[in-house]
């Protein structure tokens, strides 16, 4: 099983740039695909990106594309999140998410979260 921590969350300005960090315990994270996802206050939790367990192929919300870049480090066992041009409705709180196996599927772990929010 493996256990994610999601940190580098914090307060931007619009416009600006953020990189959040998930890190995972357990000798298995080179198997698993990793995504993460956001959830507004008021709104239900919505996709925003994924990679598969090598790296190799990576999947974006069409909102983000361009601005969002997803990528891992399976040596650091830490999967992050770039996050460009950030706008105040990116704000939210950004999940980290593992999906067992090496293409991204429905995730089964979960991280506990972290706070971004925009100022415009």
């Amino acid at each position: 099983q493996v256990r994610l921590v999601e940190s580098g969350g914090g307060l931007v300005q619009a416009g600006g740039s953020l990189r959040l960090s998930c890190a995972a315990s357990g000798r298995t994270f080179g198997s698993y695909a990793m995504g993460w996802f956001r959830q507004a206050p008021g709104k239900e939790r919505e996709f925003v990106a994924a990679i598969t367990w090598s790296g190799g192929v990576t999947y974006y919300a069409d909102s983000m594309k361009g601005r969002f870049t997803i990528s891992r480090d399976n040596a650091k066992n830490t999967v992050y999140l770039q996050m460009s041009s950030l706008k105040p409705e990116d704000a939210a709180v950004y999940y980290c998410a593992a999906s067992s196996g090496s293409v991204w599927s429905t995730p089964n772990i979960w991280g506990q979260g972290t706070q971004v929010t925009v100022s415009s």
